[in-house]
């Protein structure tokens, strides 16, 4: 069944999801492991993510967070903003770091696949490369199954 985006529950895949739409049920589903999720509700909050993580890594490094050397080539101690901006990178890691999870088993459940498939990644070389290969994949409406 498809849902638009005024009318899809949570429990259940929005495809076609907005950016705004991504993100909002990125943090409404926070710690939702059965379900689905669309490639559109995937790929947008991938892309917040990644936008979030660079902009707080520039201005870590920007600010000083990494130290650096001074003219005779002594390390130097980072500066107080740039630990700022590295403790925020790492709190934002922790605060997203459960939930990132949630949405691949969701959007494995998509595609029909069991959520521990997502172990694949552990697998040296190739486990990552198989588990952004499912994460592309088209939904399959036989994972309807893991709906709650």
């Amino acid at each position: 069944m498809s849902y638009t985006q005024s009318t899809a529950p949570l429990s259940q895949p929005l495809y076609g999801a907005s950016f705004g739409a991504a993100v909002q049920r990125f943090f409404k589903k926070y710690a939702t492991f059965s379900g689905r999720a669309s490639r559109s509700e995937f790929w947008w909050w991938i892309l917040a993510n990644a936008i979030v993580s660079f902009v707080l890594s520039l201005l870590a490094l920007i600010t000083g967070g990494g130290g650096g050397v001074d003219a005779s080539g002594s390390p130097l101690p980072p500066s107080g903003l740039g630990v700022v901006f590295l403790v925020l990178l790492f709190v934002w890691g922790l605060a997203t770091f459960v939930p990132h999870l949630a949405l691949v088993v969701r959007r494995l459940h998509d595609t029909n696949r069991s959520g521990f498939w997502i172990f694949i990644a552990f697998v040296p070389f190739v486990g990552g490369i198989i588990l952004f290969v499912f994460e592309v994949l088209p939904s399959d409406p036989r994972g309807a199954r893991f709906d709650a």
